[in-house]
C-alpha cells in the first residue's frame, strides 16, 4: 500500500459512521443520475417511468432476485 493509500485509509476509519453513510449515498446518487442521463440520451422517446426502471436494471443486472422484479415492471410501462 503506497502513502496516498495509507492516507486515504487513516481519514476514512476516522470518519464518523454518518459522514461515511452520507458519501456512499451521494455516490450512489451520482451514479444513478448519470445512468440516467446516458439512457435519456440514447432513447429520448422514454417516458419517465420507463427510464427509471432502465436506471434500476443496469443497477442491479446482477441480482437475479431483484432482476425479476425489474423485468415485471418494465413490461407495464409504455416507452
Amino acid at each position: 500500500m503506497n502513502e496516498v493509500e495509507q492516507e486515504y485509509e487513516r481519514r476514512l476509519s476516522e470518519m464518523p459512521i454518518a459522514e461515511k453513510f452520507a458519501r456512499s449515498q451521494a455516490m450512489f446518487n451520482a451514479y444513478r443520475e448519470q445512468l440516467g442521463r446516458e439512457i435519456a440520451a440514447a432513447h429520448p422517446e422514454y417516458s419517465l417511468e420507463r427510464l427509471k426502471w432502465e436506471v434500476a436494471a443496469r443497477m442491479y443486472a446482477d441480482e437475479p432476485a431483484t432482476m425479476k422484479l425489474v423485468n415485471r415492471m418494465l413490461e407495464r410501462v409504455s416507452d
